[in-house]
This record gives structure tokens, sequence and C-alpha cells, in this order.
């Protein structure tokens, strides 16, 4: 039985997806061995990573309010629009998903990234507001533990992870998130602050969570600490090996992201670095997994199903190595 939430030589996607039609992404993620709900952007406010998190959080509704999410008194029509692609997307998995019986992932937004990204109903983002932070990420692992009960209800064999997007946390911990003029900067979150406030969520979720951030300097100690099951990041911009041979050592799931390539290649990237990090090919199929670099809303849809089927095809290639 494997100690990850996956089984060997699994692939997967980040999350995003080209194109408006959920049940081609949706037919498209269950495809590949690790399985997960497709966001597609394209298809408007509410789709977006932002607000399809937003439509998570428990007790705070959100707004649209120029072209940014806001929080605000009560729900209007941006969060019902929301709750009506959330409602159709899980009826599709619903029918997609008749009878599966494996791990699920589903994505949302790190309460840095939210709170970087939503707005006060004064103005300002959320981060600049210290318990409001907090009071947002009580919020969304509310949410999230809901959205994990809504997802087993429809499909009860599917044991769900779930993958926070946090693209905006190293810039969060170097004080680099601009202030509402853009003249200046939020000042930056202590790393023991920011562990406490993940692992606050992550115990509170009840299942096993990844970190995503296709960003550069990712605190991949911080979020072991923290109690990640897997790191998800962009192997091209990975400049220092030790913090993630000492994690992956300890037990760190990795999903890595591998640059669109053939199969070979992308197989090819991953053994290297697991080459240069020193640790017997036998974990290898058991403890990563092979994605994309990061999302694929700017690809096209045919393009997007080329490199997720490569990264399946890779996984295969680096379980035959693994047990050769």
């Amino acid at each position: 039985m494997s100690a990850y939430p996956w089984g060997p030589g699994s692939a997967t996607g980040i999350g995003s997806h080209p194109g408006t039609s959920f049940a081609d992404a949706l037919g498209l993620a269950f495809e590949l061995p690790l399985p997960y709900l497709p966001e597609l952007p394209a298809r408007g406010p509410g789709a977006d990573m932002l607000g399809r998190t937003a439509g998570l959080l428990v007790d705070l509704p959100v707004e649209l309010y120029a072209a940014r999410w806001q929080l605000t008194a009560r729900p209007g029509k941006d969060a019902r629009r929301t709750a009506d692609f959330a409602e159709r997307d899980l009826d599709t998995l619903t029918t997609t998903a008749d009878g599966y019986e494996g791990p699920l992932k589903l994505q949302a937004a790190g309460p840095f990234t939210l709170a970087s990204g939503l707005q006060l109903p004064i103005g300002g983002a959320v981060l600049r507001d210290r318990g409001a932070v907090r009071d947002l990420t009580d919020s969304l692992a509310e949410g999230l533990r809901r959205h994990v009960a809504d997802v087993q209800a429809r499909v009860p064999g599917a044991k769900p992870v779930i993958q926070l997007d946090e693209p905006s946390l190293p810039f969060v911990l170097a004080g680099r998130i601009p202030t509402e003029s853009g003249f200046g900067f939020l000042r930056s979150v202590s790393a023991p602050d920011a562990r406490d406030l993940l692992a606050r969520l992550i115990e509170a979720v009840e299942v096993p969570v990844v970190v995503h951030s296709c960003a550069p300097d990712v605190p991949i100690s911080l979020l072991h600490s923290a109690g990640a099951a897997a790191i998800a990041i962009d192997l091209a911009l990975l400049d220092q090996l030790d913090p993630l041979g000492e994690a992956l050592d300890a037990g760190l799931g990795l999903l890595a992201g591998v640059a669109p390539a053939t199969s070979k290649g992308m197989a090819g990237q991953v053994s290297e670095l697991w080459g240069k990090l020193g640790f017997p090919l036998k974990a290898l199929a058991d403890q990563v997994v092979v994605t994309p670099a990061c999302g694929l809303a700017g690809s096209t849809p045919a393009e997007a199903a080329r490199i997720l089927r490569a990264c399946k095809d890779a996984a295969a290639r680096l379980t035959d190595v693994a047990h050769s």
C-alpha cells in the first residue's frame, strides 16, 4: 500500500484548462492516474482561481468591484454566478466519475494568495489586516471541508486530496506584495507565522494537502513543517537542491512540474533530478507525480491534451525505470 495519497506511476494536471467546456476538460482529467476537478478561467468571473476559491468561503461573501474580488456585506449576482458554476461542475463530476474509486484532487487558492488578491470592503488587500487573514483562513478551511464532503457524497469512492495554489507565498514572505497605490509594499509575513497559519488550515481540512507554487523561491522547508503531504513545483525554477532533498528524504511527496516536451524528455527531467539528489530509483514511482510545469489555461485544448497525455506516458516510463 502506498504511503502517498496516489498510486505508483501517477500523473496529474495542475488545474487550469483552456476553453469553456468543463465536460471535455473533466474527461481529459479522468484519463490520468490522479484525476482532478479542472478550472476553466475562460468561462469568466467565478471560474477564475480567486473567484472560484472565494465561492468556497463560509460567511465571507464577495463581489466584483472594479474587476477585483472584494469582501462584501451580503452575496449578490457575482456570488450566485460562482455558485452556479460550482454546482454545474459537480453535477458533471457526478456523471463522469460514476463508480470511480481512488484519489481525486481538488484545487483552491491558498490563504496567502487569496489574502493577497482579495480586497477588504474599505479597499486594500486582505493581507494588510492580520486578523482578517486569520478569519479568511478559518473560513477557507470550513469551506474546503464542506467541498470535500460534497464531492464524497456525489462520488463515494473518491479519496479527496486538496491542492492549495500559493503562487503569491514567496512574495508575501519577502514583503513584495504591492500596496493598493502601487508605490509601496505590504509588510512581510514572518516564516513562523506563515507556517502556523498553513498548519492550522492543513490540520483543519482532514485530508492530504499538496501546496503548489510555480514561482521561484518556494519555501519548501516551511511547507513541509506545516504538514503538507506534498509540494508541486516547476523543476525549471528549482535552484537549491538541499531543501528539496531534505524534505523528500523525510517523506514529502513531489508533484514534479516539467516543461512541455515528449514523454521521454519529461521522464528524463525527473530522473535527472532524482539522480542529482542521490535517491534510489525504486522510490521514484511512488513518491513523484509527473505534472505540467504550471497550469494550461494559456494553451489550446489540443495542446493541453497532448501535454497531459505526455505526463501520463512519462510517469509510466519512470515506473519502468524504477522497477528495472
